[in-house]
Formats: C-alpha cells, sequence, structure tokens
C-alpha cells in the first residue's frame, strides 16, 4: 500500500507547450491523488493557462541568458533576481511542500527561490539532451528525473537521485496504446496524420502535399490526411491539394490531437519530446524530419532511440523532398506489414507510466519534507531513493 499524505505541490513550467503540456499531466494525476496543485509560471507559460483549469496560477518575471552579450545579458539578470524573490514569497506563503521544474529558464527562479527556503526540488527534463538550466541545476535539486534512458549530458554519481520515468502524456494518449492498431490491409484506407509542433511547419506545407500529387491515382484515392500548417500557407497547401483525389483536412490547430492519433496509422512530424512520448504511448510510427536549429540539436537525439528499434523512419531537414517521401508512401502502400511491425515497436519502448512514476518521486519529496531532519542533513536523495525503492520504482544508476 502506497503511503500518502497529502501536500502542496508547486509546477514551475514556462515557455513552450513542450513544457507545459508535461507539466499538465502530472498536474491531473497529483489532482487525482489529492494533493493541492499550484503553477508558477512566466509571460509565455501564461498563455496556457486555461488548460490548467481547477488550480492557482501565479507569473513571475524571467529571462534567458542564452544568445546574448554582455549588455542582454547585464539586462536580464535584474528579472531572474525580481522572479526568484517574487517566487520566494508566493512559496512561503502557499506553503509549498516540494517544487518540481520542467526545465527552460522559467523554471529557474522558482528552482532557486525554493532551495533557499529549504524545500525540495525535482527537475523533470523532457528531452534526450539535459537542457542547459537542468544541468547548471541537476547537482543542486533532489531528484531528476529524466524522459529518455540515454539521455546525454547526465552525471549520473553527482547527482542526489536520477530516475527515468517518461515525459507524461494526457490519459487520453495512454488510453490509444490498449487498443488495437487500426487496419490496414492492401485495399483499406491508409490515414497519414501530419502535424509540426503548435504552429505547423512550413517544410511539411511544401513537401507532403507536392509528394502526394505526385502519387498514382489509385494510391491517392487510399489516403486521408489530416494536416496542420501555419496561419499563411494554410490556402497555398489547399491548392496544392486541390488536384488530387484524396480526402484532406486542413487546420493551424489540431483540438483533438488523440483522437487523431486514434484513427491515424502514420504520423509525420518533428522530434519534439511530446510528439516522440505521444507516439510512442499511443504505438503510431513517424516519418520524423527534426528541426534543424533546435538547441544541441535534441530533436535528432530525441528520435534516436524510436528509429533504432525500428518505429520510425528519420530524415534530416535538408534531406525531406516530395520524391523521397513519395518513394516511402508508395512502399508502404504496397507492403503495410512494415507499418503494422513499426507501430509495434513504437508502443514497445512508450512509457505510457511516465506520469505515476513522476508523481510518485515528487510525493516522496513531499512526504520526507516532513522530517526537517532530513533536509538539515541535506540527504533527501537518499531517503527519497528508499522511499521509492520500497515502492518499486528503482533509481536507474
Amino acid at each position: 500500500m502506497i503511503r500518502r499524505r497529502t501536500s502542496h505541490i508547486v509546477l514551475a513550467a514556462g515557455g513552450t507547450g513542450g513544457h507545459m503540456f508535461p507539466a499538465l499531466s502530472l498536474m491531473e494525476e497529483l489532482k487525482e491523488r489529492g494533493h493541492r496543485v499550484t503553477l508558477i509560471t512566466d509571460n509565455r507559460g501564461i498563455k496556457y493557462r486555461d488548460m490548467f483549469k481547477g488550480i492557482k496560477i501565479y507569473q513571475v518575471n524571467s529571462a534567458s541568458f542564452a544568445g546574448k552579450g554582455l549588455v542582454g545579458k547585464l539586462l536580464s539578470l535584474p528579472k531572474i533576481i525580481g522572479g526568484i524573490f517574487e517566487a520566494r514569497s508566493i512559496l512561503k506563503m502557499i506553503g509549498a511542500g516540494c517544487v518540481i521544474g520542467f526545465g527552460g529558464y522559467p523554471s529557474f527562479p522558482t528552482i532557486r527561490a525554493a532551495k533557499s527556503l529549504g524545500i525540495p526540488t525535482c527537475l523533470h527534463e523532457q528531452n534526450a539532451v539535459l537542457g542547459r538550466v537542468n544541468r547548471y541545476m541537476a547537482k543542486s535539486v533532489d531528484a531528476v528525473a529524466l524522459s529518455f534512458e540515454n539521455t546525454k549530458h547526465v552525471n549520473w554519481h553527482a547527482n542526489k537521485f536520477t530516475a527515468v520515468t517518461g515525459n507524461p502524456v494526457r490519459k487520453e494518449v495512454v488510453e490509444i496504446g490498449d487498443l488495437y492498431y487500426p487496419t490496414l490491409g492492401d485495399d483499406r484506407i491508409f490515414r497519414i496524420l501530419v502535424i509540426g509542433g503548435s504552429q505547423g511547419a512550413k517544410v511539411f506545407s511544401e513537401v507532403v502535399p507536392q509528394a502526394i500529387s505526385t502519387l498514382p491515382r489509385a494510391s491517392q484515392r487510399r489516403l486521408q490526411i489530416t494536416q496542420q500548417c501555419r496561419e499563411e500557407d494554410i490556402e497555398r497547401v489547399r491548392e496544392l491539394y486541390a488536384d488530387t483525389r484524396i480526402a484532406v483536412e486542413l487546420t493551424t490547430f489540431i483540438d483533438d490531437l488523440p483522437g487523431c492519433l486514434r484513427w491515424a496509422h502514420l504520423v509525420i512530424g518533428r522530434a519534439g519530446a511530446s510528439t516522440i512520448s505521444e507516439l510512442t504511448t499511443a504505438g503510431r510510427p513517424g516519418i520524423l524530419v527534426p528541426y534543424p536549429h533546435a538547441t544541441d540539436d535534441h530533436q535528432s537525439a530525441n528520435a534516436q532511440e524510436l528509429v533504432d528499434a525500428g518505429g520510425a523512419w528519420l530524415y534530416k531537414n535538408n534531406e525531406f523532398n516530395a520524391k523521397e517521401l513519395a518513394k516511402m508512401l508508395q512502399r508502404m502502400a504496397r507492403h503495410p506489414n512494415e507499418v503494422w511491425a513499426a507501430a509495434e515497436e513504437s508502443r514497445k519502448i512508450g512509457k505510457p507510466y511516465a506520469a505515476n512514476d513522476l508523481a510518485d518521486i515528487v510525493e516522496r519529496l513531499a512526504l520526507v519534507a516532513g522530517d526537517r531532519s532530513i533536509i538539515k542533513t541535506n540527504d533527501i536523495g537518499t531517503k527519497i531513493e528508499e522511499e521509492i525503492e520500497k515502492e518499486g520504482l528503482k533509481a536507474e544508476r
């Protein structure tokens, strides 16, 4: 039986959906367990506030040093310091039992504030490359949770406690992994979902419709496509599809991504952490084109495990063209078993219990925080490892 004592958990996340969506999934899990949850975010993360229903949300100042010269760094410093003091006031006011940061510079002020107050802290890394802010903070926090087995730049021995939990995804996606993969036979419809991150990707707006237009009419008639496009591209993409014989739905934002994943046989997209986690949890194969300007090329690293497992095909951005994609789609149409096999391999490496495992770590950090002697001896990492191993979530070393 898992020991539970309700606590007040603070999520520190901001910036893009890649940080906010895992925080949302963890929030839902913690609330189901009876914990109070608060979100501390920045001016970008506040745009996602409607998703975080039923909890308090606070905004603090934050800034990045990355890519800035000396003057830019000096201008950022007051914002960061101000954000730390703002976060300290909030954490003291609400009586936070634990703080978990989801990486990126928006989580820095809150984690630093928590450390200064003796509140247990945890970091979650979504990507297969430990982010620069997380790299800086990893040694000082009480726990580090990873999404990928072979995450780069992780110092396993220097950190107090490190475990691979996976990247939390919404429950609707987890449920897809328990369903049968849609039947795909020689005469069946082949459904393709094209996504490009939260804003769509120009390369898909150009390459995918061009590739489809070169396919034989018989192959076109088998296809159904839902494609996310940038607003400035959508009419041009519509014109490119106009002369084909396929059923196509174009949108600038996919409201029901789990619903689209449920019926999709294949996903074409970037290789952000959320995309990889959702594909492997749902058991869907992908044609992946990592964003070439991602920091430390982390999208290529994200994709590698799935590609190595046989669950995806990888193209560099400058090698992804209509001719190559058309050849790939024709081969899949002729050999549907290859697509089905890739779906199976994708599902095998998924981590559908990521939200649960991450919640276990956070919950136990809050639990041991009640013993002030542990905090004074700075040994929360050892204590949390003992607590988690009792319940079966063994630390990866």
